[in-house]
């Protein structure tokens, strides 16, 4: 995953640090994340969640609010007003530096700031958010007795996950004064909201909250039993794997390179994104090839002889169960294992050619279920007579001439 180190101005002026990671083909759309409340944009949940998005080709802008992290400014001057700014920021940054981001992603505290952010993005279509409190205002109860001093003493220093901040009596007023159910209600955008229910730090009637005040579209999906920092990665790529094939019914993320052929042909162009990334169009289906990283290219998809294995495999397995529903035998599940490599002809006792070298495909065959011996044997009969494999082993005339 190609990863940048990024700065840009804030809301406030001061230069914000932020880390854009990039799938490693041109990104089908950009996102942007906004971290929690005691959290950096190197958390575990911003780097799991945007790592595991670039795999479904969205790039992924994540930084440190004003003050936090490596990001220039004073964290005391801030408010959750100034947050929802430097997300605006942040969109302008992308926008005109890259591609506008069409889906906000928040966590925690940052759920809250994108709801009242999205309004001022014009391009985000998509909204998602993890753990995310209804009110910001229930960062007070973080603050526990600390607000008392606070609103007496004008500021207070507190220790918030084992860090310690400035607090200002202006940032609880901010807090308060968030018409946040009237930015749900007029959010105008497809809403994800992601909770787990044994959140103890932003309970889950907090998702109701929200849920309830927003307009459809909107999806809640349970978080099950993650933390509420997101600390372990499954809970993190399950969530990047839901909030893609979500965002994916309102956001366009079909591969720009995308062909398409007439019926029963196959059609592979050069997508020119690397040395060697091809599109494929077959039977209305998009695939890809490229070559590894090893021999120059991306690294991206599948190989010609991959492919080639897996077309044999296919058949193989296929013409296998045919036969076995045909005869009713009790052949409950199919699976096939192939290697490709180039042998000295010399090696092989049964080859005609002996000088040079020659392919050799190993193909292993496993047949489940409660088979006799001799409707095993039977069955591996058939699996050389998959077409595939005969066509391999037949005349083949290739006729190539220019479009």
């Amino acid at each position: 995953m190609p990863s940048s180190a990024v700065r840009f101005p804030g809301a406030l002026g001061a230069e914000l640090a932020a880390r854009l990671d990039a799938p490693l083909l041109p990104p089908r759309a950009y996102a942007l994340f906004a971290h929690c409340f005691t959290c950096f944009k190197d958390s575990k949940a911003a780097s799991f969640i945007s790592s595991a998005l670039t795999e479904h080709g969205i790039a992924v802008l994540r930084f440190d609010f004003t003050g936090l992290g490596a990001s220039d400014g004073d964290f005391a001057n801030t408010g959750f007003s100034s947050n929802v700014a430097d997300l605006v920021a942040a969109a302008d940054w992308l926008r005109a530096n890259h591609g506008a981001p069409s889906i906000l992603i928040g966590h925690s505290l940052g759920g809250a700031a994108v709801l009242a952010a999205a309004g001022r993005i014009p391009e985000a279509r998509a909204v998602a958010t993890l753990g995310a409190p209804y009110e910001p205002a229930h960062v007070k109860g973080m603050l526990k007795s600390s607000v008392a001093e606070i609103e007496a003493q004008g500021e207070a220093e507190v220790e918030l996950a084992g860090r310690r901040f400035r607090i200002r009596r202006e940032f609880l007023a901010d807090l308060d004064a968030q018409p946040q159910h009237e930015a749900i209600a007029k959010l105008r955008r497809a809403l994800l909201v992601m909770h787990s229910p044994v959140d103890d730090t932003v309970p889950i009637d907090n998702a109701t909250g929200i849920f309830v005040a927003a307009k459809h579209p909107k999806s809640f999906v349970s978080l099950d039993t993650a933390d509420h920092l997101l600390t372990r990665r499954d809970d993190a790529r399950y969530a990047a794997a839901v909030l893609a094939a979500w965002a994916g019914r309102f956001v366009p993320l079909d591969d720009p390179h995308r062909i398409a052929g007439e019926a029963g042909e196959v059609v592979v162009a050069e997508t020119r994104e690397g040395k060697f990334t091809q599109t494929i169009a077959a039977a209305g289906h998009a695939l890809r090839a490229d070559e590894p990283q090893s021999v120059g290219g991306l690294g991206s998809a599948p190989g010609p002889y991959d492919l080639m294995l897996a077309g044999l495999g296919a058949c193989t397995s296929m013409t296998i169960r045919m036969y076995a529903d045909l005869k009713k035998l009790p052949l409950e599940r199919v699976s096939v294992r192939l290697r490709h490599e180039k042998i000295h002809a010399a090696d092989c006792a049964d080859c005609e050619t002996k000088e040079g070298k020659i392919d050799r495909i190993d193909r292993i065959v496993t047949l489940e279920g409660s088979l006799d011996a001799a409707q095993r044997a039977k069955l591996m009969e058939i699996a050389d007579k998959c077409p595939v494999h005969r066509t391999l082993h037949g005349e083949v005339q290739v006729v190539t001439r220019t479009a």
